[in-house]
């Protein structure tokens, strides 16, 4: 028998005291349960092991930052649930979809902690489930009366294959490799943000500007984001990310930290990721060269950077009600842990 992950719903508030507080705040809390109920609606299927396995994955949990940023996006607007509750399950089964592959091209054993689909049943079963999920998120997109909606996912989901094939191949000079780093994030994180962003207001009658607005606020939420993201990887243990620690030199994976570093450090070791298998001794070098020469500090101050710009995107649109919430999101993305 499979055993499942506890449900997500009210754990993931609980365990989350900022995000319980914006939805409190900003009275979205039952919208928030509601999606995630409508989620696990949405996988019922004929096979049992898709069912399984998709009951599995929401269980799994998350922050469902994008599903919040559906909700506040439209509460920028004319706010009608009924309207907003379908992109904000389709952007979360887009993200657990997108999740699933990415767990198959890593060979990744685990995710927040729970083994991965193709760990727990197999690379099949993935497949499947990932491709299922695409197609769910297609279909509750389907009856959406504004082509534009889909339009953002569409864009979203062909920017996010687009960059698997575009992977970071240098780390000097800065300019050339950080250019590569931005694009590849863009389309790996930023680009589903922007969805979630765009279609929330869109779907609540906002105009292009604002439309526009929420765009640019939610691309530079992800690029921070996927930033942050790649600096704890260097900076937290195994237990706290779900994940292997330093998995990303492992895998040869070429990130701003290491960017940061070459800039500052003349250490050739620093150059050497990508370029063949690291020992566990390895890593833990290049993390510290890494971290003495200043990679980590270099790549939060760039994150916040892009939550400046995010912010100062939404200034002249948003309620003072939203624009705090959505600037406590901000805060969730740069402190976060995991």
């Amino acid at each position: 028998m499979t055993q499942y992950p506890a449900a997500a719903s009210e754990n993931t508030i609980q365990s989350r005291g900022r995000v319980s507080e914006i939805l409190e705040r900003t009275g979205l809390r039952d919208d928030f349960i509601a999606v995630e109920h409508e989620m696990l609606e949405r996988i019922s299927s004929r096979s049992d092991v898709l069912h399984d396995a998709g009951v599995y994955t929401v269980r799994a949990g998350g922050k469902r930052l994008r599903v919040l940023l559906v909700l506040l996006a439209a509460r920028m607007g004319v706010y009608d649930f009924s309207r907003a509750v379908h992109p904000a399950v389709a952007i979360e089964l887009l993200h657990a979809a997108s999740l699933i592959h990415d767990d198959l091209v890593d060979h990744a054993a685990s995710r927040r902690g729970q083994a991965t689909i193709h760990h727990t049943w197999d690379r099949n079963v993935a497949l499947a489930l990932g491709d299922f999920l695409f197609g769910l998120a297609a279909r509750e997109l389907a009856d959406e009366p504004d082509p534009r909606i889909i339009g953002f996912y569409v864009h979203a989901a062909q920017r996010m294959v687009e960059g698997e094939l575009h992977p970071v191949t240098q780390v000097v000079p800065f300019a050339d490799a950080s250019a590569q780093y931005f694009r590849k994030i863009s389309a790996k994180t930023a680009v589903l943000f922007e969805a979630a962003c765009k279609s929330g207001i869109a779907v609540c009658g906002g105009d292009d500007d604002v439309i526009a607005a929420l765009g640019i606020f939610g691309h530079e939420l992800g690029m921070a984001f996927q930033i942050v993201d790649d600096i704890l990887d260097m900076t937290e243990a195994a237990a706290v990310l779900g994940k292997p620690a330093g998995n990303d030199l492992r895998e040869g994976t070429i990130t701003l930290p290491l960017l940061h570093a070459a800039v500052r450090s003349e250490d050739p070791r620093l150059r050497t990721v990508g370029k063949g298998v690291l020992s566990a001794e390895d890593i833990t070098d290049i993390i510290g060269i890494i971290t003495r020469a200043g990679g980590i500090e270099a790549s939060y101050q760039t994150a916040q950077e892009c939550i400046a710009r995010a912010l100062a995107a939404i200034q002249p649109y948003a309620s003072p009600l939203i624009f705090n919430a959505l600037q406590d999101v901000t805060t969730i993305v740069i402190h976060r842990r995991s």
